[in-house]
């Protein structure tokens, strides 16, 4: 697969900044995330989808009604009701197990649905090998689940899986040193220069999943960024080459109830851009496909979990 290269203006001046937190939404990326979502219109569908069919990939009692049907994670795209307080303190405050395989319980049917593609962005270089991708950040803990399967939607192990997304802020972090790939990095636009996302890789690393076609990484809930719904981007590599490209995202009630609750993320507020709002650059009216299944922990950390499917 081809990476789409976008253009940008490296000139357009960053907004100050003093700590992570204080950092607010960039004009210019608002623009450019703009111009790239209006092109993603046209884009040709792919048979990379994950895993629908007759039964969810695990029960899940959604507050969000809007979402309707899912394929690419189970039958309900959704999230749960908290029972309690979010936990704090990043993922050294995770206590929780990893839930077992019968997470992505797929029942006795498998039906393909074909789903975009999405752009890979500018704010992507590779890292190393790691299942603790936060690197001490603050934020909600979270456990992030991922599954690939073929067609058949049998498990497809000895495969690259690659996350990345922003922090609490809406950055992303910026230290390419010893990436293998990082020709089409934009570390103003993505970094806005800050000083301490410059020197780090935070909310980024690549797992090989398991003989169930697994793979589990411990990050923090993402922040916003302007004229974005919060999501996770990802890749998945064959060998080195490309199956897919793509990103998945949260419910606006869930959203909602973290960026208004918790500690780290209700300074900042509720994002400018829900789902509902069909407003997204990348996902638009149609995001249903990318919703992530998610429940709260009895830690009070969020669990995270999708099937990618791969034709």
């Amino acid at each position: 697969m081809t990476k789409p290269i976008f253009p940008l203006n490296l000139s357009q001046k960053a907004p100050s900044q003093k700590t992570s937190a204080q950092i607010a939404p960039a004009q210019s990326r608002r623009s450019f995330i703009k111009q790239v979502g209006f092109a993603l219109a046209a884009a040709p569908l792919v048979g990379i989808v994950a895993c629908g069919g007759g039964s969810s990939e695990s029960a899940t009692t959604s507050t969000d009604t809007t979402t309707g049907s899912g394929s690419t994670g189970g039958s309900t795209g959704g999230s749960t009701g908290t029972s309690g307080t979010w936990a704090t303190g990043g993922t050294a405050a995770l206590t929780a197990n990893f839930p077992a395989d019968s997470l992505f319980d797929l029942g006795t049917s498998c039906s393909l649905a074909l789903t975009k593609a999405l752009t890979e962005g500018p704010c992507y270089f590779t890292v190393d090998n790691r299942d603790d991708i936060s690197e001490s950040q603050v934020g909600l803990p979270m456990q992030l689940c991922l599954r690939v399967v073929d067609s058949n939607c049998k498990p497809l192990s000895g495969l690259e899986v690659e996350v990345w997304h922003c922090d609490i802020a809406g950055i992303y972090s910026g230290d390419t040193s010893g990436s293998s790939d990082s020709a089409g990095f934009s570390s103003s636009f993505c970094t806005g220069n800050n000083a301490n996302a410059l020197k780090a890789k935070w909310y980024r690393g690549t797992q090989v999943t398991d003989s169930n076609g697994r793979v589990n990484f411990k990050t923090c809930f993402p922040g916003w960024y302007s004229s974005r719904t919060i999501h996770i981007h990802f890749r998945v590599r064959n060998n080195n080459n490309d199956q897919v490209v793509s990103q998945f995202c949260f419910t606006d009630a869930l959203t909602q109830d973290i960026c208004t609750t918790h500690a780290n993320y209700s300074g900042r507020g509720i994002q400018d851009t829900t789902l509902a709002s069909g407003r997204d650059t990348v996902f638009g009216s149609s995001a249903t496909d990318f919703i992530f299944s998610t429940q709260q922990n009895s830690d009070g950390s969020l669990l995270a979990w999708k099937t990618i499917r791969l034709s």
